[in-house]
């Protein structure tokens, strides 16, 4: 069994540290390559062991290729900084949405902090492989539906990019996706209806983000905060101004989680990091 010490002392330093999250950044760059030597050492093995990761505790996540990335990445710091948020944050929120939930690492971290925790997967292999893993980490009351996240209930096409599944996604989502695609298709669940029963989101679902968001009104943001990855400029800039209609507050990754005071605040893609949407004044950090 092995075990991590810096990972650990990442995770318990990582929210004292926020005001140096920012992609990009000397500390930034440090951190990320600290944590992707760590996670190799860790996660790398084909031959899967059982990793103390405290404060969560015991990990179990075998290594699996997803095309040209693989299941490392799901450990890449933008990641880590959000488990540490989910960390600190235990007892200020109970439930928790993983949409986009992949091979289920955010679900686990989720459960291991003793949230009750719903995850949605549209992609059917993704699915498999965490259900899988709920399995080898012992997650009972999984909560967990193979189907993808839309604006309606129903039916939709869902894109498989085979040379990299972490960037399937439903059709439309993405302009002129590329290499080899398989059409499938996939249960879709409503977006608002969901929010009424969580505290926490976490929406990483491929460029579909702007649609999901585009349909809610600030009542749906009441007592709900999310985690989103905004995936396009032209996302960025709808989502933008659709939450400066709402008076709902934005938070930005790329400004060390500071409010969004303009366009240019705003991620437009992964690179840049995480956007945190909140009726709070402030994203809390303690």
């Amino acid at each position: 069994m092995k075990r991590s010490k810096i990972l650990e002392n990442m995770f318990l330093s990582l929210p004292g540290m926020a005001d140096f999250h920012a992609p990009g950044s000397k500390c930034y760059e440090l951190l990320k390559q600290i944590a992707r030597c760590e996670v190799e050492r860790l996660f790398s093995s084909a031959s899967a062991e059982t990793v103390v990761l405290e404060p969560f505790g015991e990990i179990f996540f075998p290594y699996y290729r997803m095309g040209a990335l693989d299941s490392l990445n799901l450990f890449d710091l933008d990641e880590l900084i959000i488990f540490s948020y989910y960390w600190v944050n235990r007892k200020r929120y109970q439930t928790v949405l993983d949409i986009g939930a992949n091979l289920g690492l955010h679900s686990i971290i989720l459960h291991k902090c003793k949230y009750q925790t719903f995850s949605y997967e549209p992609d059917p292999a993704h699915f498999e492989i965490l259900q899988e893993n709920f399995a080898l980490n012992g997650i009972e009351d999984t909560n967990a539906q193979n189907v993808a996240v839309s604006t309606v209930a129903g039916e939709s096409s869902f894109l498989r990019v085979l040379g990299n599944t972490m960037s399937s996604h439903l059709v439309g989502a993405k302009k002129n996706p590329y290499g080899d695609l398989e059409c499938l298709k996939v249960q879709t669940i409503s977006f608002t209806p969901l929010m009424s029963n969580a505290d926490l989101i976490k929406l990483d679902i491929e460029g579909y983000e702007k649609e999901v968001l585009l349909s809610t009104g600030r009542e749906n943001w009441q007592t709900t905060d999310a985690l989103v990855e905004v995936q396009c400029e032209e996302n960025a800039a709808y989502i933008y101004n659709h939450f400066q209609k709402l008076g709902v507050g934005l938070f930005s990754q790329k400004k060390n989680w500071r409010r969004v005071e303009c366009l240019e605040d705003m991620p437009t893609s992964y690179h840049d990091g995480t956007l945190f949407i909140s009726c709070s004044n402030e994203m809390p950090w303690s």
